[in-house]
């Protein structure tokens, strides 16, 4: 399908043009113009990079930065799965990072290293 203002090609989900944004003739009630956005969790994904885990984290961004511009495409259901995506890997990058993080602190206990800090 192609959009009649200015001749793109879009989606046949698509209910607004991606490149000019004019609404497109196949928008029906139940089209994502009545629809809310999925939660991007991109807030959460940028604070779980900064202090959890690094590589999941981003994998959290980019979802989560998928979701709107999927949904603003008229792809809601592309939306939905790229939130989904972005809250599954934001939740593996906390629970990595908080594991990582007891691990280090028992292994300091234990090998003395933490009382060596603290004697400083």
């Amino acid at each position: 399908m192609f959009c009649p203002n200015c001749g793109a090609e879009v989606s046949e989900k698509a209910v607004v043009c991606v490149k000019c944004g004019v609404a497109l003739n196949n928008a029906t009630p139940g089209n994502v113009v009545n629809q809310p956005q999925p939660k991007t969790f991109l807030v959460e994904s940028i604070l779980v990079t900064l202090f959890c885990c690094l590589p999941f984290g981003i994998a959290g961004i980019v979802n989560a930065a998928n979701v709107s511009s999927k949904f603003s495409a008229g792809d809601l259901e592309g939306a939905k799965r790229a939130s989904q995506q972005a809250e599954k890997w934001t939740k593996w990058a906390f629970w990595i990072g908080l594991i990582g993080g007891i691990v280090y602190i028992i292994a300091m206990i234990a090998l003395g290293g933490f009382t060596a800090l603290m004697n400083r």
